[in-house]
């Protein structure tokens, strides 16, 4: 009993190790080329994107501004424009397909998705439209970016989805929470151990931004970017938390 419990706690002291490394260690290593984008292009003009954080789950949420809509028409295809009037935000998710679909609240939860997660899914992007969003709840922040480093970011998550014949984003049919998402086929594998939240951070890197190396939960992202980034990048809202 007494090996098992010290085994027990050399492996929960290894992984606090790691988590507490995957914030510290910044990614990319080097911060002067981090932040870079950052010095050379702010400007009088910025582009605001926002983090929206649940418990084990990040989204990026972009506004519904031109650019944006022109980058997402295709959902329109799919029954959900973005132009439709009264968005707001646009926002996009990625994640395993069988978790993301079949959870959308704890009280889905079922053996089956959790031990796909726990293993490996494909992936799925989830994009989804909103309205006006509250900057000052505590589980959202607002980015500050320069415009190259918001088209980066644009450009980023665009790059994420599976595309088939001419070069058309792949919807899944009958996937959806309700009337105002959509579901895709996306790039890449997933696991959980590489999950949403490590593709926030990756996303974010392909704007110019500092992440922790290793960010699997929405807290570690977070504690991530505070600690690696210059104030510039954070909008202060007044009243937030």
């Amino acid at each position: 009993m007494r090996k098992a419990i010290a085994t027990a706690a050399i492996a929960c002291l290894a992984i606090a190790v790691l988590l507490g490394l995957g914030i510290l260690v910044p990614r990319p290593f080097s911060s002067e080329d981090a932040h870079a984008p950052f010095r050379q292009t702010f400007s009088t003009t910025t582009r605001t994107v926002l983090i929206l954080s649940s418990r084990i789950h990040t989204d990026i949420a972009f506004p519904a501004d031109a650019d944006v809509i022109g980058r997402f028409r295709f959902m329109a295809r799919d029954g959900l424009d973005p132009g439709m009037p009264g968005v707001a935000h646009v926002i996009a998710g990625w994640g395993g397909r069988s978790f993301y679909i079949e959870t959308p609240t704890w009280a889905d939860l079922k053996p089956g998705p959790v031990f796909k997660a726990l293993t490996l899914d494909r992936s799925v992007m989830h994009m989804a439209l909103a309205g006006p969003i509250d900057r000052r709840h505590p589980d959202v922040i607002t980015l500050n970016l320069p415009p190259a480093a918001f088209d980066r970011l644009l450009a980023a998550v665009s790059d994420s989805f599976m595309r088939g014949a001419n070069r058309a984003e792949l919807p899944l049919a009958g996937a959806q929470y309700g009337p105002y998402d959509r579901f895709y086929e996306a790039r890449g594998s997933f696991n959980a151990l590489v999950g949403c939240n490590v593709w926030t951070a990756r996303m974010l890197r392909a704007a110019g931004i500092t992440t922790g190396w290793w960010t699997p939960l929405p807290g570690l992202l977070t504690a991530g970017l505070a600690l690696h980034n210059d104030k510039e990048l954070f909008v202060q809202v007044p009243g937030a938390r």
